[in-house]
């Protein structure tokens, strides 16, 4: 068998094994040669899909709040309000009458 035989046959053998996936996620070819998810043929009713994309559309919502909490305390602005805030909280503790320079 010659080396372009060889590269035929593997040709063959992988291009089936992409239709046979295909075929089992249900992609299927138009007209045009378009790909584009087809009828799933499995038990799964259209309740039960519905009711697992509002459950997706939570989850985003979630991850994207928590995304938000997880960001915002390490912003520069964050950083630079945390540093004013202990500031103003270490020039509290300090007595009026010790803020004024010793040599006064």
């Amino acid at each position: 068998m010659s080396s372009w035989a060889i590269v035929a046959v593997l040709g063959i053998v992988i291009w089936g094994i992409v239709e046979s996936i295909r075929a089992r996620a249900g992609i299927i070819t138009d007209e045009y040669g378009n790909q584009k998810l087809g009828e799933r043929t499995d038990d799964r009713s259209a309740a039960e899909l519905e009711a697992a994309r509002r459950e997706l559309a939570e989850l985003k919502d979630r991850v994207k709040v928590l995304e938000r909490i997880a960001t915002d305390a390490h912003s520069g602005e964050a950083r630079e309000q945390a540093r004013i805030t202990a500031e103003i909280e270490a020039l509290r503790g300090i007595p009026a009458a010790s803020k004024e320079e010793p040599g006064q």
